[in-house]
């Protein structure tokens, strides 16, 4: 029988209540997706997929459990309740376990105004395929390609709805397109390797086939005859394809859960410079047409823009209703979940301060050093914020791209790094963390 997300969702509620919980939150999720890759301009894989999952939180008490399932009988639903409670009743107490309530609630509801899914119906997969095959002959038109090795488009589209027994019942659809290619350009030990990619939620804002063919090909032979650098402590440019990366150890280290843990490098920061004066940090969950934007989070709680750092300080923790409970604190409404975990803190869609030049000034600043393009592997210590990691990209000498780099390793103390860095004007807006590229003094190269 062919039921809504809402009705699961309560049927769920019911379920946990006859089962003997004294609260209860349920999850329903279905959604689509549809992917198409190409190879030598013949079709090399389709595949189209279907789902319906739910998740189940039951709370005695303090005590809390969660179950999930993608058969959505009535048989099973009271399957889940029961075991539900029975793992409940065994979990420990936790002075977290709590739900928003009525006076708490978002009163807007309605995503309709985000934009987060296109009106436009599934495309007809020979459409992407077509597409895919556009792209593959920009990458191989482009001078010094060897060959693609992967080229693919994808269509999916999700529709999420919560219910909790205090309550609270909304939901929300989203939509994403995505266009790709990876090229290899060379021969032997000399191959090199690199992509460009974009993805959005409504395909009409794709860049075109042939701008994202041409871009990976670009890429990937500027990478040809590429070399160790010196090894020592010069200046880092981290392209703006990379540059969110320092941004996201930022936010891990603010994250709710790492906070009460006290195993993040932030710990009693609160209050203090994180970054350079002049710039912010700030969360924007209503932005149209963006990936993570959303009305309200996975307990119900209105989202709101909001200054994670502000003119270099940091303002406060992300935070769900269990990390702050136990931190003393008030939800940030920044809770999310799936439909086999409890909630857990999590960022939306975050910018940080533009600078005033672009990447070849930021470059010309830096007079030699290193202009990171890609970086692999991470020794990231969430204590200390010592920092090391792979890289790839670009010697800089004078202010000016000379030889292409790779097998290097750069490192430094997230601290130090954030408090000194200098953003460009370059960041991508439709992206959910809009970040430029950052100058970052002092780092240590480990090359040849």
């Amino acid at each position: 029988m062919d039921r809504t997300l809402e009705t699961l969702t309560q049927a769920l509620l019911d379920a946990a209540r006859a089962a003997g919980a004294d609260a209860a939150d349920a999850m329903a999720v279905d959604g689509t997706s549809l992917s198409i890759e190409v190879r030598g301009g013949a079709l090399e894989q389709a595949e189209r997929s279907e789902a319906v999952d739910v998740g189940l939180r039951v709370m005695l008490g303090q005590r809390q459990a969660c179950v999930s399932s993608s058969d959505t009988s009535p048989a099973t639903f009271a399957e889940m309740a029961a075991r539900a409670v029975a793992m409940a009743r065994e979990a420990p107490e936790d002075p977290g376990v709590a739900q928003a309530q009525p006076g708490e609630f978002a009163a807007d509801r309605d995503a309709a105004a985000l934009e987060l899914a296109e009106p436009e119906d599934e495309p007809a997969p020979a459409a992407l395929e077509q597409a895919a095959r556009e792209t593959e002959a920009a990458t191989v038109a482009v001078e010094g390609i060897t060959r693609v090795d992967a080229v693919g488009a994808g269509y999916g589209r999700r529709r999420v709805h919560i219910a909790t027994s205090a309550g609270f019942a909304g939901g929300y659809e989203r939509s994403e397109s995505s266009l790709y290619s990876v090229a290899i350009a060379g021969q032997g030990t000399g191959m090199e390797r690199d992509h460009y990619g974009d993805s959005r939620v409504f395909r009409a804002d794709l860049d075109s086939p042939e701008t994202i063919g041409r871009i990976a090909g670009e890429r990937t032979v500027a990478r040809l005859g590429a070399r160790k650098p010196p090894t020592g402590a010069f200046p880092v440019v981290f392209d703006e394809r990379i540059s969110s990366s320092l941004i996201a150890h930022l936010l891990a280290a603010i994250n709710g859960s790492a906070i009460v843990r006290g195993s993040s490098w932030l710990r009693g920061a609160m209050g203090e410079a994180v970054l350079p004066a002049g710039i912010s940090l700030t969360e924007e969950p209503l932005r149209m047409r963006s990936p993570a934007s959303r009305p309200f989070d996975a307990e119900g709680l209105p989202t709101q823009t909001s200054a994670i750092v502000a003119d270099g300080v940091l303002q406060r923790w992300v935070l769900d209703i269990a990390t702050a409970r136990r931190l003393g604190l008030e939800s940030t409404a920044n809770a999310a979940r799936g439909t086999s975990a409890p909630p857990s803190p999590t960022v939306t869609n975050v910018a940080l301060t533009q600078g005033d030049a672009d990447r070849a000034a930021l470059l010309g600043d830096s007079g030699t050093g290193l202009l990171v393009t890609s970086m692999i592997g991470a020794t990231i210590n969430p204590t200390t914020g010592d920092y090391s990691r792979g890289a790839a990209g670009f010697w800089v000498e004078n202010g000016e791209i000379t030889y292409p780099v790779n097998e290097c390793t750069i490192a430094g103390n997230l601290r130090d790094m954030l408090k000194s860095l200098v953003p460009a004007n370059d960041a991508r807006p439709h992206l959910s963390r809009v970040v430029p590229s950052l100058l970052v003094e002092g780092l240590t190269i480990a090359g040849e």
